[in-house]
């Protein structure tokens, strides 16, 4: 079985920030014992394996160094740059992918950039657990909710939220897949907010730019600015810009994610899978 693999910085338009996947393109099903001990080499947040590449519809999961998920953002969007740019003779103009979270369709536009439709995942107003405040070393929250996956917080000024320091330990064992920091941007106006993400529960300490903590944080922003286009910002260390449209305002039940991508990697996976086992179900998403 031929295995190509690429590592791509997704939600960046130049190597080196946004957020970087491992993506792998399969012929045919691989077992999922292989898949996770590929992601756990690789290393990176999320590693991709798009399975039936020429397929009409291609299946695709993800795995962080630790667990399958069920959804993730960034690793959609590079599997959908790896097609387009290193596997597609055929130009597609869009690919859908079979996915544990339904088909997710992603969109090439002309400017190079890539339009995920991906599903909403609102937060509702929520007090938080006793302790959270302070495992994310913030205080005096101004909003606090819960979504379908995530904890989002709202802080008072962009600098709060950099100057976060969260206890990894302490929340590896909140019962949730994530915690979102988030604050309205201030200045010059390239961007509506800002954010970080962290999911150590799921082996990602901090995220560099979460695509599904987006699913969140477009129609939170959304009400509150009273907009349907939105421009967020991922303040980690390595940064990242996602592009959001809320087709149907922010009460829809999409969300259109718009990035670019950037191939850092190339190259062929050696130590192919040589047997099958047993899927194992997805545990949560990024």
């Amino acid at each position: 079985m031929s295995t190509s693999f690429f590592l791509i910085d997704a939600f960046t338009d130049h190597p080196f920030a946004g957020n970087p996947a491992g993506v792998c393109l399969l012929d045919a099903p691989a077992p999922a014992s292989w898949m996770q001990k590929v992601a756990h080499e690789v290393g990176a947040s999320e590693t991709a394996f798009v399975i039936g590449c020429e397929a009409e519809q291609p299946r695709l999961r993800w795995f962080t160094p630790t667990d399958e998920v069920d959804l993730c953002g960034h690793a959609t969007l590079a599997a959908a740059h790896a097609l387009r740019e290193h596997a597609q003779s055929d130009a597609r103009q869009s690919v859908s992918f079979s996915t544990a979270s339904g088909t997710l369709t992603a969109r090439y536009t002309a400017a190079g950039r890539i339009t995920l439709d991906f599903p909403a995942d609102p937060p509702a107003e929520t007090p938080l657990p006793d302790g959270l405040v302070e495992a994310c070393g913030v205080s005096a929250p101004t909003y606090t909710g819960r979504s379908a996956r995530d904890w989002l917080i709202r802080l008072d000024t962009p600098g709060d939220v950099q100057a976060a320091r969260p206890d990894m330990e302490v929340l590896a064992r909140v019962e949730t897949r994530g915690v979102i920091l988030t604050a309205q941007a201030t200045g010059n106006g390239t961007h509506d907010f800002v954010s970080r993400f962290f999911a150590p529960r799921v082996g990602v300490p901090e995220d560099p730019v979460t695509g599904s903590a987006h699913c969140a944080l477009g129609p939170y922003w959304g009400r509150e600015l009273s907009t349907a286009q939105l421009v967020g910002r991922q303040i980690s260390a390595r940064g990242g810009t996602v592009r959001i449209h809320l087709p149907k305002g922010p009460n829809g039940d999409r969300v259109m994610l718009t990035g670019a991508c950037a191939t850092i990697m190339r190259g062929q996976w050696v130590a192919e899978p040589t047997t099958q086992d047993a899927t194992p179900p997805q545990s949560s998403s990024r």
